[in-house]
């Protein structure tokens, strides 16, 4: 009976350690997360390559420096989360093969012990002394049900033997599967951390290169600056001459005033609504890593001077990609702009997306947009393929990392 319960037990421990999650099951998950952040790298890695021999740009320089930096640390930390989970999975692993083990070395026994049994009563007499001693006919009926089944017993416990090495067959095949495959990410580890280490002394020297001549450099910033302002006053004018004749229109169709432009409709305010719905939801106009964010910063270099604050974000692209409009909407104007090329503002009710740095553009003035329609070409100004992509509510620029997808 207590071998029973102990068998028992042992196939219950086998059925919860098997209910353990797989070590693949995030596998699709972290390999696109990996994928990504390699084409990130490899994005950046081309425009700093494209810069290297130029010296009108180290600010650029060192902002897509630092950002491959980081984009490497999280692919080194994403592969320490998955060398951790390998760790727990080959733990796992090792465990059920001890069970697997335990197991067959249970039914192996009590397999030998009804061989030894099978040996000592294959003669035919003995079989018959064995039942005709039997203390009472309950006992005989006992005993021989105990012989005639013994032969078939042999060969159930024979193929649940072979059945449990099988199991311990797989089991340990899949832990050397797992072993390797970490064995390779600690590898690819090793070459990501020495990569690292390598960009963080670019990054260093760059720095150290802009500290030598902090008049040119701020030179550079101080005609950066002004292209930045002018892109933000030319935006906050179309913005402002947009929601002005929005506002003239509404009011003539409510008898309030008499003038208004004949381009003038009123503020599509259920199209306002679903982009609003949509915060943190809209695809990106373009995929690649962000390499200035919005809001106000100071100078990486010299700290105490702030660089011009940043309505939307700058993302870095290959050169030819295609930027995408983040909703339905309709095109209200076309400009070009000294350092930022062509740009194109698309409004979504009284909320507006503006595409900056375009080579080319496939839509006009009054076209509809749909979602993920192609409004334009990246362009790539002075060796860097850069998007500037801003979000507007009315009059107040958004953080448009905010209203992106994750």
């Amino acid at each position: 009976m207590k071998r029973a319960a102990g068998i028992f037990a042992i196939l219950l421990l086998t059925l919860t350690v098997g209910g353990l999650p797989a070590y693949s099951q995030n596998t699709k998950k972290q390999e696109a997360k990996r994928e990504k952040l390699q084409r990130e790298i490899a994005i950046l890695d081309g425009q700093i390559k494209a810069n290297a021999t130029k010296s009108a740009n180290a600010l650029n320089q060192l902002a897509l420096i630092r950002k491959k930096v980081d984009s490497r640390k999280e692919l080194v930390a994403e592969s320490d989360r998955e060398i951790s989970e390998f760790a727990t999975s080959i733990q796992a692993k090792e465990r059920q093969i001890a069970v697997a083990q335990a197991r067959l070395d249970t039914l192996s026994d009590y397999y030998d012990r009804l061989v030894r049994g099978a040996y000592k009563n294959r003669n035919a007499k003995v079989w018959y002394m064995y039942i005709i001693a039997s203390d009472n006919l309950g006992q005989a009926f006992r005993r021989y049900g105990y012989l005639r089944d013994l032969s078939k017993q042999m060969s159930i416990q024979a193929v649940k033997i072979r059945a449990a090495q099988d199991t311990l067959k797989r089991q340990t095949e899949e832990l050397a599967a797992m072993k390797k495959q970490a064995e390779a990410l600690r590898g690819q580890r090793v070459a990501e951390m020495s990569k690292l280490q390598s960009e963080e002394s670019a990054s260093q020297n760059l720095v150290n290169q802009l500290k030598k001549d902090k008049k040119k450099y701020q030179q550079d910033i101080a005609k950066k600056q002004k292209e930045v302002e002018a892109l933000n006053r030319e935006i906050e004018r179309l913005v402002r001459k947009e929601m002005e004749a929005k506002k003239k229109s509404e009011d003539k169709s409510s008898g309030k005033s008499s003038t208004s432009s004949a381009s003038s409709k009123p503020v599509d305010y259920t199209l306002a609504k679903q982009f609003e719905a949509n915060k943190g939801k809209l695809p990106w106009p373009a995929e690649g890593p962000v390499v200035d964010h919005f809001g106000q910063h100071n100078h990486p270099v010299y700290t105490n001077l702030k660089l011009p604050f940043n309505n939307g974000v700058t993302i870095a692209l290959q050169k030819g990609t295609a930027v995408k409009a983040v909703f339905d909407g309709e095109v209200r104007q076309i400009v070009v702009m000294p350092g930022y090329n062509k740009c194109v503002l698309v409004q979504h009710g009284n909320y507006f997306s503006f595409y900056c740095k375009l080579g080319s553009v496939n839509v006009k003035s009054g076209d509809k947009v749909k979602t993920g329609q192609k409004i334009g070409t990246v362009d790539t100004i002075g060796d860097e393929t850069q998007l500037h992509f801003q979000i507007w509510s009315g009059r107040t620029p958004q953080n448009p990392e905010a209203w992106l997808r994750p």
